[in-house]
């Protein structure tokens, strides 16, 4: 993800929390940005108006803000050896030294300095063994999520066995679960599966400790996580914090990870007969309400049913009056047809834009395109059918538009418009038997741009006069301007012919004709 998206990201994660009425340190803390930072997005949200009312569209707030404060960016700490710290991981473990290291680096591809692996590899070699805290959260305050592989589950559809993963979502104080089985890991799925449990609990927590799976966070890092763009946007309409793991500790979510996943696997999975992917759903909201939210767990010593019932139910914010409408975000490059194909479908854009990249943000009813700088370039509806094309004329080549939108009524009608003799000579192009003469007709219609529709009708009006209605002469009586010098009176209804010289004197005196020179 972009720098430029990350600032935007940050920035509406500081107004949502300022809206909130969390402090200035709180956010600090939360978000890893400097308290000054804070305080001065704060004065110019406070300027705008920003923490009052509805929070503008995402292209609006990058336009107030590039307005009041251009190349404002958050801090970023993300050392340059970081894309590479899986080969890092192992060459350490290796015993491979520092310098060796980064030559192997420069190999492929890497261009920091030594100095950034010499960090990076003292970092990974220094991670001392640490004792673990048990946090324990308030009610309503904190639900972790997470997938688990689910094994093998039978298609309703068609009766066949796929590969299955459970979704769990655990409230942290009452450990009350949701469980949903899927059949992937997509966005639009983890984002359906949040819709879902946030129903089913009826209320949102105040926070969402997730793993740093790609549908959430694209780039695990500990400090500046970059939130998947999907998820960000299902955040700010419920109106919870994410809060991702840092990589490698799923302990960090234990709650879900052992009392979750693990306990979803070893109890309701556990021995269980290969059943339906419907089944197992309703089956497994039954295990919710009574094998696990009646056990009594290891951790509290009560039911989580009775903690949820009891006390957590009532410390949930309200559902929003709508939910969540499923926005898809999506990076694809502009094609030279000025297309970007998204979900088998297409959708134009401004040629300008050709091999550039774009973010395609889609719901369920529309598709909107934004450039690098998140500025709104194109809206569409979603399209319908697969393979159909959503085009804004305005997006094409303007030189290339009069093809596409040529049809034989139409240019019967224009031609009608500039004149008779026009109209004559497309209907005899028109009246072909043999060759479509279409984009003959498209040609000489839009002759009318340089020079006039009144000059196109005179030309044609000499055409016709001297039996010649072909493109090539029509299009040099125009060029020579010989539109303007008398010519025979046009026949009212003689049909055209082809050659400008009579038949008296084409032929030969053989046939008893005159001679011609």
């Amino acid at each position: 993800m972009s720098d430029r998206r990350s600032s935007i990201v940050d920035i509406r994660a500081i107004l949502m929390q300022l809206r909130a009425g969390v402090s200035q340190r709180q956010i600090e803390q939360a978000l890893k940005i400097n308290r000054r930072t804070v305080k001065k997005y704060q004065a110019w949200a406070e300027a705008q108006g920003l923490l009052e009312g509805e929070l503008p569209p995402l292209e609006e707030l990058q336009a107030l803000l590039e307005q009041a404060m251009p190349g404002a960016l958050p801090p970023q700490n993300i050392s340059t050896v970081e894309g590479y710290r899986a080969w890092v991981e192992k060459w350490v473990k290796e015993k491979v030294e520092s310098k060796a290291i980064y030559q192997r680096l420069r190999e492929k591809g890497f261009e920091g300095s030594y100095m950034a692996v010499y960090r990076f590899v003292r970092q990974l070699k220094g991670q001392p063994l640490r004792a673990t805290v048990r946090v324990e959260r308030q009610p309503g305050e904190e639900v972790q999520v997470d997938f688990g592989y689910a094994g093998y589950l039978l298609d309703p559809l068609t009766g066949k066995a796929r590969r299955a993963w459970v979704f769990v979502m655990t409230l942290a104080w009452s450990r009350h679960q949701y469980v949903e089985f899927v059949w992937d890991q997509k966005v639009e799925t983890w984002l359906k599966c949040h819709q879902h449990g946030f129903e089913y609990f009826g209320g949102v927590p105040e926070r969402v400790v997730i793993d740093n799976l790609k549908a959430a966070i694209v780039k695990a890092v500990r400090d500046d996580p970059a939130v998947q763009a999907s998820y960000q946007e299902c955040a700010l309409h419920y109106g919870f914090r994410i809060a991702p793991c840092r990589p490698r500790t799923p302990q960090h979510k234990g709650k879900v990870e052992q009392g979750g996943v693990h306990y979803v696997k070893r109890n309701f999975l556990g021995g269980r007969e290969i059943t339906s992917l419907s089944q197992a759903n309703a089956d497994g909201l039954i295990w919710c309400q009574t094998t696990a939210g009646l056990r009594r767990h290891g951790t509290t010593k009560e039911q989580p049913l009775k903690r949820f019932e009891e006390t957590e139910r009532d410390r949930l914010q309200p559902l929003p009056e709508n939910p969540y409408e499923l926005a898809i975000w999506k990076q694809l490059t502009l094609n030279r047809d000025c297309y970007i194909e998204f979900e088998q479908s297409y959708y134009s854009a401004p040629h300008r834009l050709i091999g550039q990249s774009l973010w395609v943000c889609a719901n369920l009813k529309h598709v909107r395109l934004y450039d690098q700088n998140y500025h709104l370039v194109a809206t569409h509806t979603r399209a319908e059918q697969v393979g159909s094309r959503q085009t804004h004329l305005d997006h094409l080549p303007p030189e290339l538009v009069s093809g596409l939108t040529l049809s034989r009524e139409g240019s019967r009608q224009q031609a009608h418009l500039i004149g008779p003799a026009t109209s004559r000579i497309v209907d005899i192009y028109l009246a072909d038997p043999v060759v479509d003469r279409l984009p003959t007709v498209g040609r000489l219609l839009a002759l009318q741009e340089p020079y006039g529709a009144n000059r196109l009708e005179a030309a044609c009006v000499r055409a016709l006069a001297f039996g010649d209605p072909n493109y090539r002469t029509i299009k040099q009586i125009l060029e020579k301007g010989l539109e303007q010098v008398s010519s025979p009176a046009l026949p009212a209804s003689a049909p055209a012919s082809t050659f400008v010289r009579s038949p008296e004197e084409l032929f030969g005196p053989h046939l008893g004709a005159t001679r011609w020179n």
